[in-house]
């Protein structure tokens, strides 16, 4: 079999979120993507959550795939090796990825002068790039004010760094983007993404910003109901709780089967003036149709409402913990082809997974363990460089680079 990115190189400098996840992603589609990192980890080798004995599981969960390299990047040397080794030759190397400052020895032109055609991805935080994370981002982007208890006024930040993800995701387009276009015309280019740029640009194209500038209103929190639509969490019978959703005709009318509301829905719409086949019309009526739905849930137990909604096809789901999504959802296993069980060094034996796109003309490969930190060194130094067995000794022995058993 022969992995999509087959002979793609990437060479990444990165810490924390987006830059990890977008060498991941490619990584994952067979790219060779090569990590460098400053003797002893960078900024997120220890980054929590860890294990008890204190091993990064964030550091392993987004460095799968990757070979991962250990220089001294404060020792001139050190430096011009990763010059070398971003700028080494082949049709298909050539690229960088990196979230650390575009300037000085990792300058745009300073790498260029070594190749002209090189493909450099920057992420920043904002525009203008002065720091932004996605928790200052998140604030601004007028969310985390539409996010929380209905009739609260406090803002409500979300656990998952959404922009982050995002930007990361878009990184691996933008970089494959721009090999298409080195590839048909020869040039290589800067590329900048802006973590605030992603989040302001769905912000607006989610309809959000239209709808402020026209409106003049501000959306309210409304918990945990779904905006404009149908949807909310009700408990069950034996204290889990559960989120329902129906936004076509098709999931409210699985939905109204299902909960046996049916006949009571004449009369909301009658009392209410609102047309239940309309989706906003459900949004406006929510509160009367869940009230009606609410005691046929509280009367059955999570494993009674999963085969009658599934039976029924109703767009629903489970609250769970991540325990409870590890240890109870089959979506969660290997029964999902996505996932395998690897052998993590310094972890264990752990689910992890791999790309979740599914091809039909290429076997989706297994997912590859993170490596250990300066794994990769000697063979990246000798078969990406070229340097002899003595460089590489020597290397070691003056200190500029480290192997993971060093």
């Amino acid at each position: 079999m022969t992995n999509m990115l087959d002979g793609l190189r990437i060479v990444e400098g990165s810490a924390f979120v987006a830059a990890p996840l977008g060498g991941m992603t490619l990584a994952q589609l067979g790219a060779d993507v090569i990590r460098f990192d400053a003797i002893g980890g960078g900024l997120d080798y220890q980054r929590w959550p860890v294990t008890d004995e204190g091993v990064s599981l964030f550091w392993a969960g987004l460095n799968k795939g990757k070979r991962s390299i250990q220089v001294d990047l404060r020792n001139p040397e050190g430096r011009e090796l990763i010059i070398d080794l971003i700028t080494a030759p082949g049709d298909e190397g050539g690229m960088f990825l990196s979230n650390f400052p575009e300037g000085g020895w990792l300058s745009y032109e300073t790498l260029r002068a070594k190749r002209d055609d090189l493909i450099y991805m920057n992420i920043i935080g904002n525009p203008d790039e002065s720091t932004a994370v996605d928790y200052t981002v998140n604030p601004s982007s007028g969310f985390a004010m539409a996010t929380g208890p209905s009739g609260t006024n406090m803002p409500t930040n979300h656990v998952l760094p959404a922009w982050d993800t995002a930007t990361g995701l878009t990184t691996a387009l933008g970089l494959l983007a721009a090999e298409r276009h080195r590839s048909r015309t020869g040039q290589g280019q800067l590329a900048k993404i802006s973590l605030t740029d992603v989040a302001f640009a769905m912000t607006a194209n989610l309809g959000y910003m239209a709808q402020a500038q026209l409106t003049k209103r501000d959306r309210v929190p409304v918990g945990n109901d779904l905006y404009g639509a149908f949807g909310r969490d009700f408990g069950t019978a034996d204290g889990r709780r559960v989120m329902v959703v129906a936004i076509s005709g098709r999931q409210w009318r699985s939905l109204a089967e299902a909960t046996e509301i049916a006949d009571h829905l004449p009369a909301i719409e009658q009392a209410l003036g609102v047309d239940l086949s309309r989706e906003g019309d459900r949004w406006d009526a929510r509160d009367a149709v869940a009230a009606f739905i609410a005691p046929f849930i509280a009367r059955h137990t999570l494993e009674e409402l999963r085969e009658v909604f599934d039976s029924k096809g109703v767009c629903w789901g489970p609250y769970q913990t991540f325990v409870q999504l590890v240890n109870e959802d089959p979506r969660c296993s290997v029964e999902n082809p996505m996932f395998s069980k690897i052998d993590q060094p310094g972890v264990g034996r752990i689910l992890a997974p791999g790309t979740p796109i599914s091809f039909s003309n290429v076997d989706r490969t297994r997912p590859a363990p993170a490596p250990r930190l300066g794994q990769h060194t000697d063979e990246i130094l000798l078969d990406v460089m070229g340097l002899s067995g003595t460089e590489v000794g020597r290397l070691h022995d003056d200190g500029v680079v480290a192997g993971d058993a060093d």
